[in-house]
């Protein structure tokens, strides 16, 4: 199994700064949870063990967001040190689908839609981790509703 810097490394990699890609914390936060959510609807299994909690600004991975804070609200730099070697095909298809589907939308934008969500909704209420069930049941009607596999 992957963990959450794995992920988020692979997310940072699709970046390309030519094209004015540049990622956030903020942004990341946002991206790895849609990796998770979609990933646990499609597969009924996480791709990390890491837990995610319902901040004031959306979902985050609290260990992710302590490495990467100190870039601030600025562009995180393209990882150097990727082995793509751990990602199976199937994976990484996974991976560049959720990049190109929310890697499209400003940090702020993706704030803005993790908030109107049902998994972050319930887990702000009592400010505690957002269940992997949660996600899990939201997800799959997401797919259901638009073929994002």
């Amino acid at each position: 199994m992957l963990n959450c810097f794995d992920v988020a490394k692979y997310l940072l990699a699709q970046a390309s700064e030519d094209a004015g890609d540049l990622i956030s914390n903020l942004m990341l936060q946002k991206l790895v949870y849609y990796a998770q959510g979609f990933y646990l609807a499609l597969y009924d299994t996480p791709l990390f063990p890491e837990p995610i909690e319902a901040w004031i600004n959306g979902p985050v991975v609290p260990m992710l967001f302590e490495y990467y804070k100190k870039f601030g609200a600025g562009a995180i730099d393209y990882p150097n040190d990727v082995d793509f070697s751990i990602y199976d095909d199937e994976t990484m298809s996974f991976l560049d689908e959720v990049y190109s589907e929310f890697g499209q939308f400003s940090a702020w934008k993706l704030r803005n839609m993790t908030q109107e969500e049902y998994p972050w909704k319930l887990a702000a209420q009592t400010h505690t981790e957002i269940s992997h069930k949660s996600m899990k049941e939201y997800f799959k009607t997401q797919l259901a509703s638009e073929d994002v596999s």
